[in-house]
């Protein structure tokens, strides 16, 4: 049962609950508040500072991220991310669930999830409804930030989970993989802004989402 728990996409707030009341959070098991905001609307780091899941450690998408790279949250290389994680307490042992504080429920968890995933993790989950639901369950909150003792994590790239931009190109002809393009359909279709206030519209070819899916440069 425990093993099936690990590998499960979702953990529900009453499992973390009750893992969190019984002592479960340390090593085996961390807890991450993956926010982020569009800038000029929310401060991620700052609402973590105020109150989040008691345990959980803050993972900031702006560091852990390719910042030599031109684009736009690139990830970092397997040194970079085995070094990250390792600082917030995460060996390869470790359950990592991951949530956000989007009105949505989760946004940016997803996110975060494949990145432990890409980065060849498996022990990793999103929690269900995210904070927005540990809230509304009424479970308890701290504004005392975690300080895990730090871990040693070997990041291993799993290519099959990323496609390039030769590759994204060559499927317009060839259609060997469906495409799904995550953002709104008025992001989609040019007729809102980009959040970075870039360029809008790249349809009416499905593209990947840029927050969602962006991987390496080759």
């Amino acid at each position: 049962m425990v093993h099936q728990v690990l590998y499960r996409a979702l953990v529900s707030t009453k499992w973390l609950a009750e893992s969190i009341r019984t002592g479960k959070l340390g090593p085996g098991l961390r807890v991450l508040d993956a926010s982020w905001y569009s800038p000029g609307t929310r401060e991620a780091r700052k609402e973590y500072l105020e109150r989040h899941v008691p345990g959980a450690s803050f993972f900031d998408i702006e560091e852990c991220r390719d910042t030599a790279s031109p684009y736009e949250m690139m990830l970092p290389s397997e040194a970079g991310f085995a070094d990250y994680v390792g600082r917030l307490g995460i060996s390869n042992h470790t359950h990592v669930v991951v949530y956000d504080g989007d009105h949505l429920g989760s946004f940016y968890a997803p996110r975060v999830w494949w990145m432990f995933r890409v980065f060849g993790h498996r022990t990793v989950s999103v929690l269900n409804g995210g904070f927005r639901n540990w809230l509304k369950e009424g479970h308890p909150v701290t504004s005392e930030p975690s300080r895990p003792e730090p871990a040693v994590f070997k990041a291993t790239l799993d290519r099959s989970l990323l496609k390039n931009y030769e590759q994204v190109l060559e499927n317009l002809e060839s259609k060997r993989f469906q495409l799904v393009d995550s953002r709104s359909q008025g992001r989609f279709l040019g007729t809102e802004p980009e959040p970075d206030a870039a360029r809008t519209g790249l349809g009416p070819y499905p593209w990947l989402c840029q927050h969602a899916f962006h991987g390496l440069p080759d």
